[in-house]
């Protein structure tokens, strides 16, 4: 369809300046389309907040593509349709029995869309949600068809791609067992006893977050995600960090609404129901918010927090909230967390765009000491001529890149500026 209205990202701080949006009910409709067009990028379901996802012609939304959902159980995978939400994929595992490994804190996003950004979900044991991927299945600018699997030379380049390789219509990911979860949430932790037992903390449950404003001396709340029967000894519980378990369900935002919120309080359940943060059949607010985020090497962890606690005059003013979680290392080329176990330092703002972009600068900054890495979908300052040094496997991307779509059909403004113009 022609645009003939303003079509806006999920925060509506992006207004994309296509001038058509298609919607593609078959793959041979979508490579005709891709064929057809100049210039062409893949809409997600929008939770991005830059422009990494916008493009001067044709956006192609892969919602109306049949929704695949092919379990494997003999090979412990499932083949799932680019379009398709975790949290379709997830409660579907679940019924046949099975279960992914991580899930990010929205099951509303799209499976295509978080894969090739590098959106993680949590825990010091797990890799983001990218390393799950054993195939992908492109529709390349020439409207052919190309699949790569896990082994394939460059494989690992064509995971975390940013969309800059071709439309991926279908991937196919490892599968576990399904397990039950219970979550409790603790409040006001002591940041000290946090950041001189930070490890024993995260090493306490499947999944931890800290949720904070970089304010005074106690963390706001603690998200714990304990796998039944994994048996961790509950140090929060005997007092080693200080703090109390909560007696109603919370949400990150304090003062909203914990019933959107994933059932807490310790009542054990599906993984599906627990790992993320938000239910599926609500939304965690109308979108009215703006989001960074930092990956850290774990080593660096307690000095990048305090590096942002020193910073809260000026962080502080323009937070909702910010959120601390782990992610174990990995090989995908432009993956936050490839070759190093690390961190992510999430930050959740109002919706001041012009405030939060002028601070971004001195935030990485503070962080530049300790190699942080920008999440591609969100905001962030550093542009290529940064980012080049922090992805060993930069260079080889940009050939891959260039390899596939020469006349970079699918390049538009974000990538010329965050990969191709180093």
């Amino acid at each position: 369809m022609k645009l003939e209205t303003r079509e806006l990202n999920w925060a509506g701080n992006l207004e994309y300046r296509a001038s058509q949006l298609l919607y593609p009910t078959s793959v041979e409709q979508l490579q005709e389309q891709v064929r057809a067009a100049t210039k062409v990028r893949a809409l997600g379901s929008r939770h991005s907040f830059n422009g990494i996802a916008d493009t001067s012609e044709t956006l192609i939304s892969l919602s109306k593509m049949p929704e695949v959902i092919e379990i494997d159980a003999k090979a412990m995978s499932v083949r799932v349709s680019g379009g398709t939400t975790y949290g379709a994929l997830a409660d579907a595992l679940e019924q046949a029995g099975f279960a992914l490994h991580n899930l990010a804190s929205l099951p509303h996003i799209s499976v295509a869309g978080a894969v090739s950004t590098g959106t993680h979900g949590s825990g010091e044991a797990h890799g983001n949600l990218a390393t799950a991927v054993s195939a992908v299945e492109l529709v390349l600018a020439d409207g052919s068809q190309l699949s790569a699997k896990r082994g394939d030379p460059q494989f690992d380049g064509y995971v975390v791609s940013l969309g800059s390789l071709g439309v991926m219509t279908h991937l196919t990911l490892d599968i576990v067992p399904s397990f039950d979860v219970q979550q409790t949430v603790y409040e006001q932790l002591s940041w000290d006893k946090v950041l001189d037992n930070f490890a024993a903390l995260q090493a306490s449950a499947y999944s931890v977050s800290l949720f904070t404003d970089w304010s005074g001396e106690l963390v706001g709340q603690t998200w714990l995600k304990r796998r039944v029967g994994d048996g961790l000894v509950d140090d929060i519980d005997q007092g080693k960090f200080g703090g109390f378990p909560a007696t109603a369900a919370m949400h990150p935002l304090p003062g909203a609404d914990g019933a959107i919120c994933s059932e807490q309080l310790g009542a054990a359940g599906p993984w599906s129901d627990r790992l993320p943060h938000f239910r599926m059949d609500f939304m965690p607010s109308a979108g009215d918010e703006l989001q960074t985020e930092y990956l850290v090497p774990r080593e660096h962890a307690v000095a990048a927090m305090a590096a942002m606690r020193q910073l809260s005059p000026v962080l502080t003013p323009l937070l909702l909230v910010a959120e601390v979680r782990t992610i174990a290392a990995d090989d995908l080329w432009l993956s936050g967390n490839y070759g190093r176990d690390g961190i992510a330092l999430h930050f959740t703002w109002k919706p001041q765009q012009q405030s939060v972009e002028a601070i971004l600068p001195q935030v990485e900054s503070a962080l530049a000491p300790y190699a942080a890495r920008p999440h591609w979908g969100k905001l962030f300052a550093a542009t290529a001529a940064d980012l080049r040094g922090m992805y060993p496997k930069f260079n080889d991307f940009i050939a891959l890149a260039r390899r596939l779509d020469p006349d970079g059909k699918f390049r538009n403004e974000f990538l010329q500026r965050n990969i191709f113009g180093a």
